[in-house]
């Protein structure tokens, strides 16, 4: 069976209808994309003042809302499938996440967070919309782009201090 993405693309044979499990997995990793988007915005906006690159990411952090709200219902099939009570991984924190030195620290780990939480859910909407899969990829990429400049952008303003 085949049909039409919410993109107007063409559905593979094999999608379907997003399960309970997706819906937590698209959830939690539109979360953590975004909470991450967000984090390295306002180190662009006011610590390098770079009003450029945080409209880029702000326009980033947005798209992938739109793309996960596709596949959630604007969020509420992810809130109704949501159980922060039971997930086994709400108490963890690696050694380096409970230590930051700098804001460069910040900036890169929460490149890093962003960029693997987009390749989840790259990898999940296959299930769901392949279309929607590749223009997951796309922003992935599209972030990769923005962490070079921003890391070049802050390497630069601490070569100054």
């Amino acid at each position: 069976m085949t049909g039409r993405s919410a993109h107007g693309r063409r559905r593979s044979p094999r999608s379907f209808v997003a399960t309970r499990d997706v819906l937590r997995i698209v959830d939690a990793n539109s979360n953590r994309t975004r909470e991450a988007l967000r984090v390295v915005e306002d180190i662009l906006r006011f610590s390098l003042e770079d009003g450029r690159l945080a409209a880029a990411l702000k326009a980033e952090r947005h798209r992938v809302a739109r793309f996960c709200d596709q596949v959630t219902g604007r969020g509420l099939k992810g809130l109704e499938a949501r159980d922060t009570a039971g997930d086994p991984g709400r108490d963890s924190m690696s050694p380096s996440e409970g230590s930051r030195r700098n804001l460069y620290e910040i900036l890169l780990s929460n490149f890093r967070r962003a960029e693997e939480s987009l390749r989840v859910l790259e990898e999940v909407t296959k299930l769901v919309d392949v279309g929607l899969a590749r223009s997951l990829k796309r922003t992935r990429f599209r972030v990769y782009d923005l962490e070079k400049a921003c890391m070049i952008r802050m390497e630069r303003r601490l070569a100054k201090d």
